[in-house]
């Protein structure tokens, strides 16, 4: 007597992974996850990899989970994969101190985000079977 299965919440052919409390302001986060955002998903690893940003890296370990939740769970082809999005949304703050002159302090607060990563399998393109028959 067990509960009922929670229906999923997305798509038959969508998979996502998700990271919770990664060190970073969501605002920078966003900056990474906006350059994924519609994209083939090797174009988006690739893209990662080569990106100058610290937090590249954890982004982009989120979109290889995704990429395997979708290959292992889903039963979806990775070479159809597209990054369809990539949502960021703060987490929580640390709350530090900052000593400062004549005895004063100064609040720092540290940020932390969250980032979900939904990738998703594209249609098949119907624009090769339309060259196929003008040619």
């Amino acid at each position: 007597m067990s509960k009922k299965q929670a229906p999923r919440r997305l798509a038959e052919t969508e998979a996502s992974a998700y990271a919770h409390g990664i060190r970073i302001s969501a605002r920078k986060l966003n900056l990474v996850a906006q350059s994924i955002r519609g994209k083939p998903a090797s174009a988006a690893l690739n893209e990662l990899a080569f990106s100058r940003r610290r937090i590249a890296g954890d982004v982009k370990k989120v979109l290889q989970a995704a990429i395997a939740n979708a290959e292992n769970n889903h039963q979806l082809d990775v070479d159809k994969l597209v990054v369809k999005e990539a949502t960021v949304g703060r987490a929580f703050a640390l709350k530090r101190f900052h000593a400062r002159g004549r005895g004063r302090s100064a609040a720092v607060q540290k940020y932390f985000a969250n980032l979900l990563v939904v990738v998703r399998e594209r249609a098949e393109e119907s624009g090769d079977a339309g060259e196929q028959e003008k040619a």
